[in-house]
């Protein structure tokens, strides 16, 4: 006996209906097989590069330290270019000596450092105050409430910490610095030189400009020589034990990691530690 036209439609409806619903489970599990495909791959790739960063902030530890004073890297932020596993690598290693330290700069290096990023004279002169007030120990009497009240004024809920800089970053709390202004001088700071002056042999051209008592000419002069040594195989200078040094990889297909590290080296016998890491950042971003 034949079915009847009605119930074979019904039934092609469902095979239909069947089949489609059968290729969109197909679909989204492609989509998702190759999405996950694709998150594999970015991960190994960015832990390629993170190892490869990596591999060159511990060869710029040895090289800072070579024996062979013809292979020592220099700590005056010139860049060494290597590959490593397919990445290539460029580390940059900077003296901390030549940096202008947050806790033991005079007044007149911070404020030279501060017109040299681009603050006024009056402007300078006011945020080194503030920074030299920021980390000074506690005053007595009115100086230590109006120090508290210009921060009360301009919508803080904190005063000056009235002792050492922990970090870095801290700078960004003291009133008058903006985010624009802490980006250019980072670089060029640091608070483990324990130095009043930078030490010119290894300083930024930022940190160079904040040296008091060199004229126009004695700074190209040391621009000059620095530039010698640059292209000499072994420059006398530099000496400092703690150095910061930035490890940048690049894969083929444009995965990038950075490193930035801050080490003291430490002297010792052969069962010593033979440096300690003060800071470890992944990324540019502070």
């Amino acid at each position: 006996m034949r079915r009847p036209v009605r119930q074979r439609g019904v039934a092609l409806l469902l095979v239909l209906w069947a089949c489609t619903l059968l290729a969109i489970l197909l679909g989204g599990y492609a989509v998702l097989a190759r999405t996950q495909a694709l998150q594999t791959r970015y991960q190994f790739a960015q832990t390629r590069a993170h190892y490869a960063a990596e591999a060159g902030v511990m060869r710029a530890i040895y090289a800072v330290e070579d024996p062979l004073p013809l292979r020592r890297w220099v700590g005056d932020g010139r860049v060494y270019p290597f590959r490593f596993d397919g990445a290539a690598v460029s580390v940059a290693v900077t003296d901390e000596g030549g940096k202008v330290d947050l806790n033991t700069a005079t007044p007149e290096v911070l404020q030279r450092l501060f017109h040299a990023a681009g603050l006024d004279i009056a402007a300078a002169n006011e945020l080194a105050a503030r920074v030299v007030a920021w980390r000074s120990f506690p005053r007595p009497g009115i100086e230590l409430a109006d120090d508290r009240a210009a921060y009360a004024a301009a919508g803080r809920d904190y005063g000056p910490r009235h002792g050492p800089f922990a970090s870095l970053q801290e700078l960004q709390l003291v009133l008058g610095m903006t985010p624009q202004l802490y980006r250019k001088i980072e670089p060029v700071i640091t608070i483990w030189s324990g130095q009043a002056f930078p030490d010119p042999n290894t300083a930024p051209p930022l940190a160079l400009a904040a040296i008091p008592g060199l004229d126009p000419q004695q700074l190209q002069a040391l621009k000059a020589a620095r530039e010698r040594n640059s292209r000499e195989a072994a420059p006398a200078i530099g000496g400092g034990i703690t150095h910061s040094i930035r490890a940048e990889a690049v894969l083929a297909d444009g995965t990038r990691a950075v490193i930035r590290a801050t080490v003291r080296f430490q002297a010792g016998g052969m069962t010593a530690q033979p440096y300690r890491v003060l800071r470890w950042q992944e990324g540019d971003e502070e």
